[in-house]
C-alpha cells in the first residue's frame, strides 16, 4: 500500500469515528455537505498546518474533536465545528483569543472560514476524574470566574439577544420534537428568559465561556481550563445558570434552590438571576439533547424542569 492510499483509508478511517452526535448535529442544521466533504478537509488542514490527525473524541456533540501530532512531535486537539448559523467557530475564537489560556485552552491557530481551530491539549476532563458533585462545582465556579472580565469592544453577542430569540426557538423546537416536555414548561422558561432580558446591562455584561459543564473543564499543567466557549457578553450569573442545568438527578435529590443559594453565596453574585437562568439552560439544553439523541440526560433535565415550572420564579 502506497503512502497516499494509507494516508487517505486513515482520514476515512478519522471521519467515520465521528460520534453519533455530531453526525445528527449536522443532520439537523441541514451541514450534508460539510459531512460528505470531511475526508477533503481534514486533508487540507494536515498539509496548510502540518499536522497529522489520529484519534477521534468520542463524546463530542457539535464537531469533528480529534488530536493530532504537529511537526516538532508535539501533541495537540484539532476542533472542526459544525457549520450553522450564529458564527459559532468566530465567537469561539473571539473567546479564547481574549483569554489567552487564562481559565481556557490556549488557542494555538484557527481558520474561521473552514470552522476550525487548533488547540493544545489538556488532560482528563472533570467527567473522567469521577469527583464528587460539591468538588465539581467548586472547581467550576473557580474556573469560570477566570473568563470574567469586560470586553465590550469583542464584537460578541449578547445573552440579552439570545434570551429574546428563545420566544420563537423555544416553542418551535419543541412542537418539532414532539412535545417531550409539559407546555407549562416552556412557558415557564420563556417567562426567566424576559426577566433576564429586562436586567441586561451593557454596563454590567462581562465576557461568559456559555457552557461551563465537567466534560468542558480539563486538567492542565497549571490547574483547570475550559475548552469549548459559546461566547457571550452577560451578566456572569449566566454562566452559574449552567451548573444549575447540570448533574438533574443529584439537583432534584434535594431541594433544587439550595444549589443556586451555595452557587450565590461562593461568588458573591445575585441568587434569582442564576435560579432564572438555570430555568433556561435547563430547558432549551433539554431540547437540543434530545434532538441529537443524548439520552437518559436529555429527559432527566426535562423532568427537573417539569418538576421546577410548578415552583416561583
Amino acid at each position: 500500500m502506497d503512502g497516499v492510499t494509507a494516508d487517505r483509508r486513515r482520514r476515512a478511517a478519522v471521519v467515520a469515528a465521528a460520534p453519533a452526535a455530531v453526525r445528527a448535529k449536522a443532520e439537523a442544521v441541514g451541514a450534508h455537505d460539510w459531512l460528505r466533504g470531511l475526508p477533503e478537509l481534514v486533508a487540507e488542514i494536515e498539509e496548510d498546518w502540518a499536522v497529522s490527525v489520529s484519534r477521534v473524541y468520542g463524546d463530542a456533540t457539535e464537531a469533528l474533536v480529534a488530536e493530532v501530532t504537529m511537526a516538532d512531535g508535539s501533541p495537540a486537539v484539532l476542533k472542526l465545528l459544525v457549520p450553522r448559523p450564529g458564527n459559532a467557530a468566530a465567537n469561539e475564537i473571539t473567546v479564547l483569543r481574549l483569554a489567552d489560556g487564562d481559565g481556557c485552552a490556549q488557542l494555538l491557530r484557527h481558520d474561521v472560514a473552514r470552522d476550525a481551530l487548533l488547540l493544545e491539549k489538556l488532560g482528563p476532563s472533570l467527567f473522567e476524574l469521577g469527583l464528587p458533585v460539591d468538588q465539581r462545582l467548586e472547581i467550576l465556579c473557580d474556573v469560570a470566574s477566570r473568563v470574567w472580565r469586560p470586553a465590550p469592544d469583542a464584537g460578541l453577542p449578547t445573552a440579552a439577544t439570545k434570551g429574546a430569540r428563545l420566544g420563537t426557538l423555544l416553542p418551535a423546537l419543541w412542537e418539532r420534537l414532539g412535545r417531550p416536555c409539559a407546555e407549562r414548561t416552556i412557558a415557564h422558561a420563556l417567562a426567566c428568559a424576559e426577566r433576564r432580558v429586562a436586567a441586561h446591562d451593557d454596563e454590567r455584561a462581562v465576557l461568559v465561556h456559555g457552557d461551563v459543564h465537567q466534560w468542558n473543564t480539563l486538567r492542565g499543567a497549571d490547574g483547570f481550563r475550559l475548552v469549548d466557549p459559546d461566547g457571550l457578553l452577560a451578566e456572569a450569573e449566566y454562566d452559574l445558570g449552567v451548573l444549575m442545568r447540570e448533574d438533574p438527578v443529584e439537583l432534584m435529590a434535594a431541594d433544587p434552590r439550595h444549589r443556586s443559594r451555595w452557587l450565590a453565596a461562593r461568588t458573591g453574585l445575585d441568587e434569582t438571576a442564576i435560579w432564572q437562568w438555570g430555568v433556561v439552560d435547563r430547558v432549551m439544553t433539554g431540547l437540543v439533547l434530545t434532538q441529537v439523541g443524548l439520552q437518559p440526560v436529555a429527559a432527566q433535565m426535562l423532568n427537573a424542569a417539569d418538576t421546577i415550572a410548578t415552583m416561583p420564579i
